[in-house]
């Protein structure tokens, strides 16, 4: 996921997220700084204060993470437009330390579960308890700000269906009664893809739950090289406090945020290119599954948001584009006999965007 950038001048300093330009996939930009080729955009005085301040949060988080700002900023994106994150990578590249910076750095609450074989719903939801002669409610780590479902496709398939509602409605039903959970509230979970004993692949129902995919790759030898130099140095990653990570934002900065990216600009030619992206996978002869209408809005939300980080106050194609493969690849579901030839979603992908001509 490296990409080289020009080096910005002190004259024209760029934006520190910048859009991703015409055909280029948000997993390939590492945003802080212009990407070479990409027209020259002007950021428009939008949300100034609560920009500044997912900034801010992308600084701190990169004082103990390094070389994952693509994957950061496509978190950043889910949280603006309110949605769950999925992580896919293989073991020790630094999902769950991103995740913890982050809590740190917005002052959320965070709560991880390690999901495995013998873990019940009532392990994550909570349960009713008999205590001093009457039952009580006994919340589950559930009922936090951002939960880390840490490896979550090694639990049965009743227990991911157990934050279902969770995800869906922000509240669970224990013994007939519905209880809110906390605002705001967000999932990142994480899987490897590259252990197939003993794990349970997440059906489509949950996975069309989480507003983004995105895949974490091995550092580049130089950002390696910064890792293991700050370890050296004495590096805690179970404490990203410690590293130095301050609070920056907290959850009414988010909630102005929110409000911010909603209001966000969009023409009809956008939206009618969104919904001519998310018809076209349903007739590609490359896919057996192709992208519900939740997913077309999911497309949206997400456009909203990484134009709103890269300062605009409107939607254009280009916003669309970039996060195309982060909002959809999980939503589809590529014929068996091509993935066999080594066909994943994201080359399927990559054919639609071409073949869908942009306003």
């Amino acid at each position: 996921m490296s990409t080289e950038f020009p080096i910005p001048t002190p004259a024209d300093p760029p934006h520190p997220f910048e859009p991703a330009g015409p055909g280029r996939p948000m997993d390939q930009v590492d945003p802080v700084g212009p990407v070479a080729g990409a027209a020259t955009v002007t950021a428009q005085p939008v949300g100034d204060d609560s920009r500044a301040s997912f900034v801010a949060v992308r600084d701190e988080v990169a004082k103990v993470v390094v070389g994952q700002l693509p994957v950061l900023s496509g978190v950043l994106c889910a949280f603006l437009a309110g949605g769950h994150v999925l992580l896919e990578g293989v073991p020790g590249v630094a999902k769950t330390l991103l995740v913890k910076s982050l809590a740190a750095s917005m002052s959320l609450r965070t709560t991880r579960v390690q999901f495995t074989p013998d873990l019940m719903p009532s392990d994550v939801v909570g349960q009713m308890v008999f205590d001093q002669g009457q039952f009580r409610f006994r919340p589950g780590p559930v009922f936090t700000n951002m939960l880390l479902a840490d490896e979550i496709n090694r639990t049965p398939p009743k227990t991911q269906a157990a934050l279902l509602e969770a995800m869906e409605e922000h509240q669970v039903s224990i013994d007939g009664t519905s209880r809110p959970l906390p605002d705001p509230f967000i999932v990142i979970a994480t899987q490897n893809p590259i252990e197939y004993e003993g794990t349970y692949p997440l059906p489509e129902a949950q996975l069309d739950r989480f507003l983004v995919k995105l895949l974490v790759d091995y550092p580049t030898a130089d950002q390696e090289l910064e890792v293991i130099r700050r370890h050296h140095l004495g590096l805690d990653p179970h404490d990203p406090v410690a590293a130095g990570v301050r609070m920056v934002a907290d959850p009414a900065i988010l909630a102005a945020a929110q409000r911010s990216v909603a209001a966000m600009r969009v023409e009809d030619p956008v939206l009618r290119y969104v919904i001519e992206l998310v018809r076209a996978t349903r007739h590609s002869p490359s896919l057996s599954l192709g992208v519900s209408p939740r997913g077309a809005v999911a497309l949206l939300k997400t456009a909203k948001a990484w134009a709103w980080l890269s300062g605009r106050d409107f939607v254009t194609p280009d916003e669309v584009k970039t996060m195309a493969k982060p909002t959809l690849r999980h939503r589809v579901q590529v014929r068996p006999e091509l993935e066999i030839e080594g066909i994943d979603a994201d080359k399927v992908l990559d054919g639609v965007l071409g073949q869908v001509p942009a306003p």
